[in-house]
């Protein structure tokens, strides 16, 4: 894929037009408690690449819609509180400005997108409420799904929030490796919800499926009680391409498994930008949602040309700081350079992680413009 196409026009005043590309960034700012911090300023904020000091070409602080796809794991771990997800999930919508889009997709064993973009809440709700368990976690390929034939032709604002416990259990396609990759190219923020299984089936919780023979794993070293109640466990289905393993005939996933889950969810949402929370009670669970609300209303967006030219497929780093003290900083630290070109899809020049841009270099002043 070409990377620059060289100068195109040259106008008075050593001014040359070239074809580059402007780096955007979604960038959260909080104090020690977590609170949102408002009214930050284009010179408050400097940032890194590679450890290069770049230039702050584009900065907003507007509160702009957003669009969001709320992805609820409905496999049989979560038989015995649908009711309170679905009530959590409802009131994540109620949250939102009428001119908020939301998306609702279900999966287990099946991927069902339940109701495509809209502000009609009535029927978001009645899309949630039409959420059933089943068997089976296509988990990997889910988020592919979403990815890749969803997300990527939406422009403006947008981001995930993915209600599971981690485990794939049956995906075909997609694999944890893809799905970063995916992730990172998007310009969107995945906000996992992450609700632990391992712990129930530990303290002698329910199964789902039946038990068909095999053996369970080894003592939990801490039983965490989900939801207010205990989930039930996952049974491995037979591995598919993208799956992480697990016989047909275990009842049960081991520790490992588990821990493979938890990495996959907190890779997925820092890769992004984003970050993980715990429902470890309706409570939690409840406030996460809340706060994902909150926290995509009042994001700053910024917009940096690289000062020095990268190879397509080239990993470069960022980082992000502020000028006041004692503030955290949360967006990407990574991205993968791969510009787009002429021929390039509308969906991906519509993606704005990175965006190919006409920009002007003032040779005198030794800036883009």
């Amino acid at each position: 894929m070409a990377t620059d196409t060289g100068p195109e026009e040259v106008d008075a005043g050593d001014v040359i037009k070239v074809a580059t590309t402007l780096v955007t960034l979604p960038v959260s700012v909080m104090d020690r408690d977590g609170k949102y911090i408002p009214n930050l300023r284009k010179e408050d904020f400097r940032l890194w690449e590679d450890g290069m000091e770049q230039t702050v070409a584009f900065f907003s602080a507007v509160d702009k819609p957003f669009s969001v796809v709320l992805m609820l794991d409905t496999s049989g771990s979560t038989r015995f509180r649908i009711e309170e997800i679905q009530d959590a999930a409802s009131a994540f919508v109620n949250q939102l400005r009428s001119d908020d889009r939301v998306m609702v997709v279900s999966f287990d064993e099946s991927i069902n997108v339940l109701a495509d973009f809209t502000s009609d809440r009535s029927r978001l709700h009645q899309a949630i409420r039409r959420t059933r368990t089943g068997g089976g976690t296509r988990l990997y390929d889910a988020v592919d799904l979403v990815i890749n034939q969803h997300l990527g032709r939406v422009s403006g604002r947008k981001a995930v929030v993915l209600f599971t416990d981690g485990v794939d259990t049956t995906s075909k396609h997609a694999s944890y490796v893809s799905n970063l990759r995916d992730a990172e190219e998007l310009d969107a923020l995945v906000y996992p919800v992450q609700y632990d299984t391992y712990s129930s089936t530990r303290s002698g919780g329910s199964t789902w499926p039946p038990p068909t023979g095999g053996s369970t794993s080894s003592t939990a070293e801490v039983v965490v009680d989900i939801l207010g109640s205990i989930f039930g466990n996952k049974r491995r289905g037979s591995s598919g391409g993208g799956s992480s393993g697990g016989g047909s005939g275990g009842t049960g996933t081991t520790r490992t498994e588990y821990d493979l889950a938890s990495r996959y969810l907190r890779d997925i949402a820092e890769r992004t930008g984003a970050r993980t929370y715990e429902a470890d009670s309706t409570q939690s669970m409840s406030s996460a949602f809340s706060n994902i609300a909150d926290e995509l209303r009042r994001q700053y967006s910024l917009g940096y040309y690289p000062k020095t030219r990268a190879q397509a497929g080239q990993r470069r780093h960022i980082k992000v700081r502020v000028n006041q003290p004692n503030l955290a900083v949360r967006t990407r630290d990574t991205y993968v350079f791969n510009p787009t070109t002429p021929a390039d899809t509308a969906s991906q020049r519509n993606a704005p992680v990175l965006q190919r841009k006409l920009a002007e270099w003032d040779s005198a002043r030794g800036v883009w413009r």
